[in-house]
């Protein structure tokens, strides 16, 4: 497969509906993991607990802390037409940007009464397009505190879970180091982590770093275009912090590999290190998109998920997989299907890939 002409349908692959997990595994560091060599695209099954006797002592993990808010919503018209609502941003308290759906019929000065009671009301002010809509929330507060009051963990659309799952999903769709909150798709790659596990990293010699990306609505859009040079990402906030900053400066220094936790900790990570391949603190928004033949400054190991086809996710993955030139997209195409057939389970609640 040419890597100077991939196109989104290279990245198609067909799975069983039966391997898409719809609740995540009873022990987070029970689940299946997949090492995959790229330099040789030879493949092992391990549990994540084996973690760390598969890694080598001195070895960096980036994690990111970002934490997944109450982001999903719904609301309903004066004629009682119930709308589906995923907050986006907050512009400032009460001003609000979400995608609404089931909306094609409101008008800007609608209001919108939540189901949840909480004493809020959502006005609707201007529409943006593609569902988008800036809307205002009264009495104005910061979002974060609205949203415990009326809104629900906002699983990814392929998750088909009920409403009494709700008091499972809020702490399970999240990583046990969660800190800053601001996403609205958990950085599913480290949903596999528990409290003893990094301890157990931690006392076989290696490091943890932490950087922040807040993971935004654009991780449920498709890519829409053929050719991936005309896809654009969303914007997604991120920090590099000073102390993971030396962190990943004194590793690059005494040549221990750096270990990406998540595609998200890539992206951050390759957007810090694009000028000159250094690390400083810095913050801000990154659009960085990753596909074949990609290259990368920064990340030496990378702990991931199984991603939907034709996703910015699988592209970026497939990058790592071979950058430069050979065929990674074949590469993890394959282990892909060898996941399948041994019956891994696929997407956010789903198994984990190690790709040394």
């Amino acid at each position: 497969m040419p890597q100077g002409h991939l196109k989104t349908s290279d990245f198609d692959y067909k799975l069983d509906e039966s391997l898409i997990a719809q609740s995540p595994c009873r022990q987070r560091d029970m689940s299946r993991l997949m090492v995959l060599h790229r330099s040789t695209g030879r493949r092992e099954h391990h549990i994540f607990a084996d973690l760390p006797q598969l890694l080598g002592r001195g070895n960096l993990l980036v994690l990111n802390d970002t934490k997944v808010i109450p982001a999903r919503f719904t609301c309903r018209r004066s004629t009682g037409g119930k709308i589906e609502g995923l907050f986006c941003r907050e512009a400032a308290a009460g001003l609000w940007e979400v995608l609404l759906k089931n909306a094609g019929r409101c008008q800007a000065g609608q209001s919108l009464e939540f189901d949840k009671p909480g004493g809020f009301v959502l006005t609707l002010r201007e529409s943006l397009g593609q569902g988008r809509w800036q809307v205002l929330v009264s009495p104005p507060q910061p979002a974060e505190a609205v949203l415990r009051s009326v809104g629900a963990t906002p699983l990814p659309p392929y998750i088909r879970r009920g409403v009494a799952e709700e008091e499972t999903d809020r702490p399970r769709y999240q990583t046990v180091y969660a800190s800053r909150p601001g996403a609205v798709a958990a950085p599913t790659a480290g949903l596999h982590f528990t409290d003893p596990l990094l301890e157990g990293l931690k006392q076989v010699g290696i490091r943890l770093a932490r950087v922040t990306l807040h993971v935004g609505t654009g991780t449920f859009l498709p890519v829409a275009a053929e050719d991936l040079r005309l896809h654009k990402m969303h914007p997604e906030w991120f920090e590099l912090p000073t102390e993971a900053a030396a962190e990943l400066t004194t590793a690059r220094s005494e040549g221990r590999r750096v270990i990406a936790v998540g595609t998200t900790s890539v992206r951050v990570l390759e957007t810090a290190a694009a000028n000159g391949g250094t690390f400083q603190e810095t913050r801000g928004w990154t659009d960085l998109f990753l596909y074949p033949p990609a290259e990368f400054r920064a990340v030496d190991a990378l702990i991931t998920n199984f991603h939907l086809p034709r996703s910015t996710l699988l592209m970026l993955v497939a990058a790592f997989c071979c950058p430069g030139g050979c065929d990674g997209v074949r590469m993890i195409l394959d282990a892909y299907a060898e996941a399948a057939a041994m019956r891994y389970r696929f997407y956010s609640y789903g198994d984990a890939m190690l790709i040394l």
